[in-house]
């Protein structure tokens, strides 16, 4: 039987609109591998801070100990070590924490906060010059030195992670893909306010 030239003409538009289709799944498709790809970099990068944090907040209790010993009379700071500490082990930290906004930043000033204190703590220490002596003392604030380092580095991946994901979820056509599909922008680890400058101590 011979088509007629509308039937062809038919077949052929039907042809070039499932051969649309098939492309347009098969793009669909890519672009939301993709953006799983990208959130699970993410959430890869936040486990890694996750981990030194999780290194930080172990190093403390011996650190304050030992300074303890030499320091007694510095309760106060000691006590809001602990608070914040205590703080920041109540708070769940898992990847959920990364879909919300203002739980994520909550996190994030308490573990600046946390930082600042042990920083403060640092400077104590020069007035005690039988601590600086110490060498379990020195072993941890070499430990506790080289973990703020790693939590700046994994910091810093995190926030690059981060950009090339909303850079993606911001960016047409993938845009459309990840509206359709809930894939949000996720916010970056932001340096405190005043956390390049060093902590004015009075002893006076």
């Amino acid at each position: 039987m011979q088509l007629t030239t509308g039937t062809k003409i038919g077949l052929g538009v039907i042809g070039a609109a499932l051969l649309f289709l098939l492309i347009g799944i098969i793009w669909l498709v890519s672009s939301y591998n993709g953006f799983v790809d990208l959130e699970e970099q993410v959430n890869q990068k936040w486990s890694q801070v996750e981990v030194q944090y999780q290194r930080r907040a172990d190093l403390i209790p011996n650190l304050v100990n030992t300074v303890k010993a030499a320091a007694e009379h510095e309760r106060e700071l000691f006590t809001e070590i602990a608070a914040l500490r205590s703080q920041v082990g109540s708070m769940k930290a898992d990847e959920s924490l990364l879909d919300d906004p203002e739980k994520f930043q909550a996190y994030l000033e308490k573990q600046d906060q946390l930082q600042g204190a042990l920083s403060r703590l640092m400077v104590v220490v020069e007035n005690y010059p039988d601590l600086k002596a110490n060498e379990n003392f020195l072993t941890l604030q070499a430990q506790l030195e080289g973990t703020e380092n790693r939590i700046a580095v994994e910091r810093r991946r995190f926030n690059l992670a981060v950009e090339e994901y909303n850079a993606a979820v911001k960016r047409l056509p993938g845009a459309i893909v990840a509206g359709m599909f809930g894939f949000d922008e996720r916010g970056y680890t932001k340096a405190e306010t005043g956390a390049e400058t060093a902590p004015d101590v009075n002893f006076e």
